[in-house]
């Protein structure tokens, strides 16, 4: 048997669950720019493929390896895979759902205390021997604690359940919009109540983002949503960067259309030097806080995934079917 691992092989190696069906494996590390080319030869015999959350598999790809049986993502994100493709053969695809939910959230907490604290602008004082100036400033203008603030999660999957919880001894007030409302024992559960997307927009004094990347999602935090919400109100995306429009945030934050924004994903990725929202005016500038999508790689989560990806593998070498399949194979 033989896996073909498309992504950093110091990666997959580190994390590589110890077992006897892994040591029985024979592996074959592409890297990214490796994987969009045509596929050595000892690849393509190949029953397993792993791939990194932001790789590309085409069916090129899929079309070179007559044996696949299984494509699993190491992440949540599947968008570069083609389903589709992998389907009409009978090929598994699969991902890690769930597995980054309690880091993310974690993350998603981390740049709601870190807006409402002004970290940036209050290290930079210090550093600058400033301290007391800012620490007057920000007295003067109110610090507001995050158990003050009502919370708008736009999505309700597992990351925004896991924001939800931890958002409880906060005290905050928890408002979620999904398509499909969940159920009275769910929303009591995580401490949540539904509200209408312009609802929302206009009243929560925090609104996050923990949508998936569809055709209906892609830009959707645009000019008419970041207007909809509150001007002292602050924008989180710990989802995908392709869900905020760029220029459309340049714009609310330049202008004051919100107080500010936390993001730890922006598209596209990585980001470039001259990207729009690295060039704004100073005072837009500290009321935006960026995290480079750490959200969901700490060393637990790759623990977890690793380990989900070998049983998957395992799984599928015994004839069973896989947890997480998102291709309806």
């Amino acid at each position: 048997m033989k896996a073909v691992l498309i992504g950093k092989k110091e990666r997959f190696e580190k994390f590589c669950p110890d077992s006897v069906f892994t040591e029985s494996v024979e592996k074959v590390y592409l890297s990214l720019e490796q994987a969009e080319k045509d596929l050595p030869e000892e690849a393509r015999d190949a029953q397993f493929l792993a791939a990194d959350a932001i790789a590309k598999v085409p069916e090129s790809l899929i079309a070179q390896m007559s044996g696949l049986k299984i494509i699993h993502s190491e992440g949540v994100a599947y968008n570069g895979i083609d389903c589709d493709a992998a389907a009409r053969r009978g090929i598994y695809v699969c991902n890690n759902r769930g597995v980054n939910a309690d880091a993310v959230s974690e993350q998603t907490i981390l740049l709601m205390l870190g807006l409402l604290r002004w970290v940036i602008p209050g290290d930079d004082a210090v550093r600058a021997g400033r301290q007391i100036q800012r620490k007057e400033s920000m007295m003067l203008n109110g610090i507001t604690e995050l158990g003050e603030c009502r919370v708008g999660l736009v999505g309700f999957g597992n990351i925004a359940k896991a924001v939800a919880r931890r958002l409880i001894p906060f005290g905050c007030e928890v408002y979620y919009h999904a398509s499909h409302r969940k159920t009275p024992e769910t929303e009591a559960e995580y401490g949540v109540s539904w509200m209408e997307m312009e609802e929302m927009l206009k009243s929560c004094d925090i609104v996050s983002i923990h949508v998936p990347v569809t055709p209906e999602t892609v830009g959707m935090v645009d000019e008419a949503f970041l207007k909809m919400m509150r001007k002292d109100a602050f924008l989180i995306n710990t989802a995908r960067g392709e869900i905020v429009d760029n220029t459309a945030l340049g714009r609310a934050l330049t202008e004051e259309w919100i107080a500010g924004a936390g993001l730890d994903t922006v598209a596209p990725e990585p980001v470039a030097a001259d990207h729009l929202l690295l060039h704004l005016p100073a005072e837009a500038e500290n009321r935006l806080l960026f995290s480079p999508h750490i959200g969901g790689v700490t060393t637990g989560v790759f623990r977890k995934a690793h380990r989900n990806i070998w049983k998957a593998f395992e799984q599928v070498s015994k004839g069973e079917r896989p947890a997480n399949i998102v291709n309806r194979v």
